[in-house]
């Protein structure tokens, strides 16, 4: 284990660089084994430049999931160029976002939920971390299946004969066929397999996936364009439903949809920005993995998804569906793996490595960073997430729900690290359960941070489930993280 000298007024922590877990595991002094595990620790040795962060984002967007979504929004009944405008102001959005929710993990060198330590109480922290464990429990389940769809997809390209236990009416269990199933167990456990390697291993095969399926996207939209021929390609893919001003509310609509699918990842971004060399390499790295690089992958979208109109006679919206109607078994084979590992980057990145921490910060002594993620993992089986993501509908319906219960624990936390605690921590406390401790509160939990997240939760999810405010259901986030922040400043006073 490489040697360190320790910060001023800090215990002597092993340095764990990269999510190394296989050093000493004695307990530091004045550290509470409630608080502490080898994972849980504060990093000394942070290694990822912008590249690595610029790396997780492309990893994050580029799935099939994100390029569903995107095409998705045409049912908003939006034109090609006005997805686009509102792709873009939403990715400059979250950029934002992410810095302000980067800095204190970053400075710290701590995961999402020891940060939540300083503003929920040691203990009241674990209600952050559960609320994202489970959602990223839901979409690791969904971002598992969309992966193994288009493995099935190649399958059935080379073996047309096992079409029929593709058919879930004639050989499927619990809404999924049997071939789907193999696919879905093959993928999850592919990616058990990764997350089980540390994170070392995570940031080598997300620093692969995300360039790579660049290659392939590029080489899709090139060929579409080709087939459709430039000038067959529209831009009125939603039909024109609007005119003039009457466009706008829709394009803030999916401005704010667009926040909302990046709100998971967005809310536990400290998992990664604490391995950030610097926050101004976290700062680089956000710049070109969301509105640099999301800007190439809208416009590679919108222009494939428009292409499919004069090639195949319809508008797809899923690349895996996309790769399968082209005639050519090599770029079948190309493609359809090319999503596949996409996607699983996505997945291991947003959706394994959140409540791996998330969890082990329950019971670090009962629970490693390895544990939590499998406990995820298995839990996402029992989910059926092929039954939640099976329609536009039901994506923004989900992301409604999603950012009912992320938006408000955004709020208090930057609202608590940025405006109550002026941007200072002491590390040393958010592993200690001692009274006297600047985060214990009172039995370790902030009540006020709490009686901030509970009434602006019920009235953001109020927003989704009340049809009487579905106007105000697709900005559930918003209105759930301000509604945090200001219920949290006015008790913090």
């Amino acid at each position: 284990m490489a040697q360190f000298s320790a910060a001023p007024g800090s215990s002597a922590i092993p340095p764990y660089a990269d999510g190394d877990t296989s050093g000493d595991s004695a307990l530091p002094a004045g550290y509470s084994e409630r608080l502490y595990n080898e994972d849980l620790a504060p990093l000394r040795h942070q290694t990822w430049g912008a590249y690595n962060i610029f790396a997780f984002w492309m990893s994050d967007v580029h799935s099939v999931g994100g390029y569903v979504f995107a095409g998705s929004l045409f049912a908003l009944g939006l034109t090609s160029w006005q997805v686009l405008i509102a792709l873009l102001v939403g990715i400059t959005i979250v950029n934002l976002l992410c810095n302000l929710i980067a800095k204190p993990s970053q400075a710290n060198g701590v995961p999402y939920p020891v940060a939540c330590r300083a503003t929920f109480g040691v203990l009241g922290a674990n209600i952050p971390a559960v609320i994202r464990g489970l959602i990223a429990v839901a979409w690791y389940g969904i971002q598992t299946y969309l992966a193994s769809s288009a493995l099935v997809i190649v399958v059935l390209k080379f073996f047309p004969q096992l079409l029929p236990y593709a058919d879930v009416h004639r050989h499927g269990m619990m809404g999924l066929s049997t071939l789907g199933w193999c696919g879905f167990m093959l993928l999850w456990v592919l990616q058990a397999l990764v997350f089980w390697h540390g994170m070392e291993t995570i940031k080598k095969f997300i620093d692969f996936a995300g360039p790579a399926v660049y290659v392939v996207m590029f080489i899709l939209a090139g060929y579409m364009v080709y087939r459709a021929g430039w000038r067959n390609i529209g831009i009125n893919l939603g039909g024109v439903k609007y005119h003039g001003m009457e466009v706008l509310p829709v394009m803030i609509t999916a401005t704010s949809l667009v926040v909302s699918y990046f709100s998971g990842p967005m809310l536990n971004f400290g998992d990664f920005s604490r391995y950030g060399k610097s926050f101004r390499s976290v700062q680089r790295g956000n710049f070109w993995g969301l509105p640099v690089n999301f800007l190439a992958f809208s416009l590679v979208t919108v222009i494939t998804t428009a292409a499919t109109l004069p090639v195949f006679g319809q508008l797809i919206t899923d690349p895996v569906e996309t790769v399968g109607r082209i005639d050519y078994p090599t770029a079948v084979i190309l493609g359809a793996l090319t999503f596949t590992i996409a996607t699983i980057g996505i997945n291991i990145v947003a959706n394994f490595v959140s409540p791996a921490f998330d969890f082990s910060n329950v019971a670090p002594r009962l629970i490693s960073w390895r544990a939590g993620g499998m406990l995820a993992a298995v839990a996402s089986i029992f989910i059926t997430p092929w039954n939640l993501f099976n329609n536009p509908a039901v994506i923004h319906y989900t992301l409604d729900v999603l950012g009912s219960f992320i938006g408000p624990l955004y709020g208090i936390l930057i609202v608590d690290y940025y405006m109550v605690k002026r941007q200072k921590i002491v590390l040393d406390d958010l592993y200690s359960v001692a009274p006297t401790g600047s985060y214990w509160y009172r039995n370790g939990v902030n009540y006020r941070a709490v009686a901030a997240l509970l009434p602006a939760a019920l009235i953001a999810v109020l927003c989704v489930m009340v049809p009487s405010l579905d106007g105000m259901a697709n900005f559930s986030w918003f209105i759930g993280a301000g509604l945090g922040a200001l219920f949290y400043r006015v008790l913090a006073r």
